[in-house]
C-alpha cells in the first residue's frame, strides 16, 4: 500500500470535495475564511464581472484545491447550502453560562424525546471544543438557512450562508476529528417541519414601573430600547440584547437608572422575544457590567 505523503489538510480537502461538498480556505488554524469580502474585493479573477460570495468561489475542482492549498496550510470549510447539507452544531456550554445548564447535546437529545425520536444516526464530527456536527442532506429543491437556537438553546444550524469546519483541521483547541463515519443520512422530517414552524410572534414586554424621579430621557430610551429587543425576530435576538442592552447601560453609570429596574426590563423584553430567561440575564450582566465600566462622563453644557 502506497502512503499519501500529501499534505494533512490538502488530504482534507480533496475527501470533503470527493463527497461532493465545495470547500473553501480557511485562515491557518482557524474558522475564519482565508477570502476577500465584498468591501475589499480586488474585481479580478474570479470576481472580474463582480464580487463573488464564499458559497460562490467554493468548489470541488481537484486541481484548484491542489494549487490552493500549496499556498498554506489553510483549514478547510465546507460551504453547507452548496452542499447540499445542514449540519446540526450541538455547542458546549461557556464559562459564562450559569452552573448545571444543560449544553447542546443534552438540549437536542430532550427535544428529540419531545418529538417521540431517537437521536439520528449520522456522519457525526467532533469539534475542538467537545461540541458535535451531525451531517445531514437537505431535501431536493431546500433552502435552509443558518438558525441560532431556534431548535433549542445550544443548538444551531449551518446550511445556506453558512460553512463548517471540516474534520482534519485544527485550532489552537485542538482538531476537528470523525466521531462516526456514518454515512450522510437525510434531514428527518420532524426536523424539517421544526426547522420551517412559524415563529411565535413576540409580545409586548411589561415593563416594570419606574420610579417618580427618574430621568426622562433615560427612561424614554429604555423603554425604545426593551421594545426594539422584544420585536426581534428569531436569529437576532441575543446580538440585539447585548446591543440595546449596552445602549442604556451609560445611564445606570451616571445614576439616571436603577440597575435592578434595568435588568428586569431587559429580561421582559429577551423573554418576549422568546429567548430563555437564563441566557437574558447572563447576557444583560455581561453587558451592563461592560457599559458601567466604560461609560464616558456625562457631557455638562
Amino acid at each position: 500500500m502506497t502512503h499519501d505523503h500529501r499534505p494533512a489538510l490538502l488530504r482534507a480537502a480533496l475527501a470533503a470535495a470527493e463527497r461532493g461538498w465545495p470547500v473553501i480556505p480557511l485562515r491557518p488554524r482557524s474558522k475564519v475564511p482565508a477570502l476577500h469580502g465584498e468591501r475589499r474585493c480586488p474585481r479580478t479573477g474570479d470576481c472580474a464581472d463582480g464580487h463573488r460570495t464564499f458559497e460562490q468561489r467554493a468548489t470541488t475542482d481537484s486541481a484548484r484545491i491542489e494549487r490552493c492549498w500549496a499556498t498554506g496550510p489553510f483549514n478547510v470549510g465546507i460551504a453547507t447550502g452548496p452542499a447540499g447539507l445542514l449540519v446540526v452544531d450541538l455547542d458546549t456550554l461557556k464559562p459564562t453560562d450559569e452552573k448545571d445548564t444543560p449544553d447542546g447535546a443534552a438540549n437536542f437529545a430532550a427535544l428529540c424525546e419531545r418529538a417521540g425520536h431517537a437521536v439520528p444516526a449520522t456522519h457525526r464530527i467532533r469539534t475542538p471544543s467537545g461540541g458535535q456536527h451531525l451531517y445531514f442532506t437537505a431535501p431536493p429543491g431546500s433552502r435552509f438557512t443558518n438558525t441560532t437556537g431556534t431548535l433549542t438553546p445550544k443548538v444551531d444550524t449551518r446550511a445556506w450562508g453558512g460553512q463548517v469546519v471540516a474534520p482534519g483541521s485544527e485550532t489552537p483547541q485542538g482538531p476537528y476529528a470523525v466521531l462516526d463515519n456514518s454515512p450522510v443520512t437525510n434531514l428527518p422530517e420532524w426536523l424539517q417541519k421544526a426547522l420551517t414552524a412559524p415563529q411565535r410572534p413576540a409580545t409586548a414586554p411589561i415593563l416594570p414601573t419606574l420610579a417618580r424621579d427618574t430621568d426622562r430621557y433615560a427612561a424614554a430610551v429604555l423603554q425604545r430600547e426593551v421594545a426594539a429587543v422584544a420585536t426581534t425576530s428569531e436569529g437576532g435576538r441575543q446580538a440585539e440584547l447585548l446591543r440595546a442592552v449596552r445602549a442604556v447601560g451609560r445611564f445606570v453609570a451616571w445614576g439616571d437608572l436603577d440597575r435592578a429596574t434595568v435588568e428586569a426590563a431587559f429580561t421582559c423584553g429577551g423573554e418576549s422575544a422568546g429567548l430563555p430567561p437564563a441566557e437574558c440575564r447572563n447576557t444583560i450582566r455581561k453587558a451592563l457590567d461592560y457599559s458601567i465600566r466604560t461609560a464616558w462622563p456625562r457631557r455638562t453644557a
